[in-house]
């Protein structure tokens, strides 16, 4: 994990409240870290750089410019897995939603990266579908062909369609 420098000078003590009052982050504020989020997190399971609790603390801090010019705010699958689990009711993934759209509207990311993180999401979706359907058809005694085909197109046309 990287290190996390902290300027002072750089803090904007009214961000917290900036985040809070949106829609979807007005209980943000009651985090406490305990670290629930990350630890549930499937995206910090395969990238340690990517902490939820870090994200608050940022927020939290101040630290506007470092927080919204991140890309690993994009990283987030919207899985909700830190939204069921979060035992002060943060939910997160709502508060990444709109430090999404707070980093989108004050130009810390491009105008186009909502809606390339939507098509993400559904090109994700396709091939987890495809992906399971593929191991249970292995499993059942079968390997069909068409299958990695198909999830290599899809790939493809996804990976053409972020472009």
């Amino acid at each position: 994990m990287e290190n996390i420098k902290i300027e002072i000078s750089k803090l904007d003590k009214d961000f917290k409240y900036e985040v809070a009052s949106r829609p979807g982050a007005s209980f943000f504020k009651r985090c406490f870290s305990c670290g629930t989020c990350t630890a549930s997190c499937p995206v910090s399971e395969i990238d340690e750089n990517f902490n939820p609790r870090l994200f608050i603390r940022q927020a939290l801090l101040g630290m506007r410019e470092q927080l919204l010019s991140s890309e690993l705010l994009w990283y987030c699958t919207q899985c909700y897995t830190c939204y069921a689990r979060c035992p002060q009711d943060v939910r997160f993934t709502d508060v990444m939603a709109v430090l999404r759209d707070m980093a989108v509207e004050q130009g810390y990311a491009p105008k186009n990266m909502s809606e390339k993180a939507e098509k993400i999401g559904l090109l994700t979706q396709k091939i987890r579908r495809d992906l399971s359907e593929y191991a249970w058809k292995c499993s059942s005694g079968s390997k069909p062909a068409e299958i990695p085909e198909k999830i290599k197109k899809e790939l493809a046309q996804g990976l053409k369609e972020l472009e």
